[in-house]
């Protein structure tokens, strides 16, 4: 299975290992699936560290590396993406969320994510 780790998943598995839910560890790691973080990820990180925020103080540079040294996928922001955001349901405005959202809609790859926020829209988004 594809999976695609939201910006959270994402700061845990750089920063704070042990955050990281028990179900999303056990689906990261099994060797049948291919786990992939999205540019949106990092530009969500690089913007809010940039501003200051707590909760975003990994140096995105280093995430990234870290990530591809560790065979995660790396998913472009394509401009069909981009489109299908108007597809979705105003539920959520966190524009980095939805693109998220729109990237595993339109690859077919399951969004991994601890926003229950998410759940609200259609597509393939598992809460762990």
């Amino acid at each position: 299975m594809k999976l695609l780790l939201d910006t959270h998943l994402l700061l845990w598995a750089a920063s704070e290992p042990d955050r990281i839910p028990k179900p999303a560890r056990v689906l990261i790691e099994n060797p049948e699936n291919e786990v992939f973080f999205s540019a949106a990820s990092l530009w969500e990180i690089t913007i809010k560290r940039a501003i200051g925020r707590r909760d975003f103080l990994v140096d995105p540079r280093v995430l990234r590396r870290a990530l591809v040294d560790n065979d995660y996928g790396e998913l472009p922001i394509t401009s069909e993406h981009v489109v299908h955001v108007d597809q979705l349901p105003p539920k959520h405005k966190d524009p980095f969320d939805r693109v998220l959202v729109a990237q595993a809609i339109v690859e077919g790859i399951m969004l991994l994510t601890n926003d229950q926020k998410l759940l609200g829209y259609p597509g393939p988004i598992q809460r762990v």
